[in-house]
């Protein structure tokens, strides 16, 4: 029965690092989301309207800030943890 080759072969764990990489990737855009969506939020809050565009720009300018970390967390985008 030499002959008999294994269809399936135990595929190697991934890498710690790019596990936990991975992870905070996936939180990162997670945050990202849900800012967008408190800045839109935000406009709608019938606040006046110089306090209502400082708000919201300060959410976008949090949003611009994660969009930088993944970036650089994810070499400008081309990330491929496994």
């Amino acid at each position: 029965m030499s002959n008999v080759v294994p269809l399936l072969r135990p595929r190697p764990a991934p890498d710690a690092a790019a596990r936990a990489t991975a992870t905070v990737v996936s939180d990162l855009v997670t945050i990202a989301e849900q800012l967008h969506d408190i800045g839109a939020r935000a406009a709608f809050l019938g606040r006046p309207r110089g306090e209502t565009e400082r708000t919201v720009q300060m959410v976008l300018d949090a949003v611009t800030s994660i969009e930088r970390a993944l970036d650089t967390i994810t070499d400008g985008g081309d990330y491929t943890p496994f």
